[in-house]
């Protein structure tokens, strides 16, 4: 009896000190890109109602995060992402960079495209990313995004830049021994999926957001052992064991998952992966160094939805997000049962302004005008007009005099929802955003937390 307690007690020491020493050999980053907890809560509904859950909510360890940048009570995207990923605060529009870097305005090229580099020396330093960390340690690293490839948040696992909006300049920093690379990158980053082809190729006369430069970094990269792929069809063709660059669109972002789906399909979307397709390929490629990988995955898009004042496509594209997290569980779990070795991380860069209107009825659909849960019926404004369940806090979309809303109006594709403060733009919210956790060190993820502090958990998760 008391050999076996003595060996329960050696074992659970040994336990503790290897949770100290770190237990993570992978770590998977998800963030949902202004996906504010409103936005979860009507994608749940959206697709699984009111009693159902997103993969999300099914990991079992939950925290609150603060996102105020370094210079702003509400932040956007630069700053916020890069505290997760080096754990400093820095102001708004920065990528990875001291505190005191000011986010000098990027100029324009002799094409007149904005993103030259204005960035003064001595204007900060750069900030070191985890994905940096990851790589020094003989690990792979990759980013995937829906967004540009060189868009704020995938950015700023890999680069640094005092102006978010240097997208030219980010691209440059891919490119192992060319021109302003990054050398915290080593060999280069392992795997990269995006859009934005068109800040890695030269100005032509059919590419009018190509690169002043002329430099064609796609080669550059193919010459350093990189496959490049333009479709869903060369991504599935690549093989382990080299590196991969996937650009699936000749300008801008990916196209919302609602319009890559259609049919028939919208752009260039017929040639594009899911994000669940190319997280899963990505894991593929990373998981051919046998000491682990560090990936970012970005759903970004539900943020460029939600500043448009679309809910429709921002719960569309916030279901796609929750299928490349349950895409990943079931891939990580079939090598690693208990993700004993694999932590996956859920959260978000900051909030929006979405918000729940009225007292609607259990299982009214949640883009639906708002009707009540005593007898069903539309619910009136005090001038007795009808009006959606879901509204913005600011934004494009206010009337000058409101109207009686109907369903066929609200349930289409491109309708907008109506705002309270009349905007361009609809903002980011303040809010505090939501961290789901589940898988190796994962259980420090808890209570309320400042966005710079998971970049901690995350290292002490790897062991650095």
């Amino acid at each position: 009896m008391k050999r076996t307690l003595v060996a329960a007690a050696l074992a659970l020491s040994f336990t503790q000190a290897a949770y100290a020493a770190g237990e993570a050999k992978n770590i998977i980053f998800f963030l949902g890109d202004g996906m504010g907890p409103s936005t979860i809560t009507a994608s749940r509904i959206y697709k699984y109602g009111e009693a159902g859950s997103l993969t999300m909510d099914t990991l079992e360890r939950t925290a609150r995060i603060k996102t105020y940048s370094n210079d702003a009570q509400t932040t956007d995207s630069a700053p916020s992402m890069a505290a997760y990923m080096t754990g400093v605060k820095m102001n708004n529009e920065v990528i990875s960079m001291s505190p005191e870097t000011v986010a000098t305005n990027p100029g324009k090229d002799v094409n007149g495209n904005l993103g030259v580099n204005n960035c003064a020396a001595g204007n900060g330093t750069s900030a070191t990313t985890i994905l940096e960390l990851a790589k020094a340690k003989g690990k792979a690293v990759g980013t995937v995004t829906t967004t540009e490839l060189t868009h704020a948040t995938p950015a700023t696992a890999w680069s640094h830049i005092c102006n978010r909006n240097a997208q030219y300049q980010i691209a440059a920093q891919l490119v192992p021994g060319g021109a302003g690379f990054n050398t915290a990158l080593g060999d280069g980053v392992d795997v990269l999926m995006g859009g934005g082809r068109n800040h890695f190729t030269p100005y032509s006369a059919t590419n009018t957001a190509g690169r002043a430069d002329g430099r064609n970094l796609l080669t550059e990269l193919a010459a350093k052992g990189y496959t490049v792929a333009a479709s869903k069809t060369e991504m599935s063709a690549a093989t382990a064991g080299k590196k991969f660059i996937g650009l699936y669109s000749t300008k801008s972002h990916l196209e919302y998952e609602l319009d890559r789906t259609a049919t028939p399909p919208l752009g260039e979307g017929a040639t594009q992966p899911s994000l669940a397709e190319m997280t899963v390929k990505a894991m593929d490629l990373l998981a051919s160094n046998s000491n682990g990988y560090f990936l970012m995955v970005e759903g970004g898009r539900i943020d460029h939805a939600l500043h448009g004042t679309n809910a429709k496509r921002a719960l569309t594209d916030t279901i796609a997000f929750d299928d490349a997290i349950k895409a990943a569980l079931d891939k990580a779990k079939l090598t690693d049962p208990t993700l004993a070795n694999t932590l996956i991380i859920v959260t978000a860069d900051h909030d929006h302004t979405l918000a729940f209107n009225g007292y609607g009825k259990r299982g009214n659909p949640i883009l639906d005008i708002n009707r009540g849960y005593r007898d069903n019926q539309p619910s009136k404004d005090a001038d007795g007009n009808t009006y959606t369940t879901l509204v913005f806090g600011n934004g494009p979309n206010r009337p000058n005099t409101r109207v009686s809303l109907d369903s066929t109006k609200v349930l289409a594709d491109n309708y907008l929802q109506e705002t309270g403060v009349r905007l361009a733009s609809e903002t980011h919210g303040g809010g505090d955003v939501k961290l789901f956790a589940t898988g190796a060190g994962a259980k420090p993820f808890k209570g309320t937390l400042d966005n710079t502090k998971v970049f901690s958990l995350l290292k002490s998760a790897f062991g650095f």
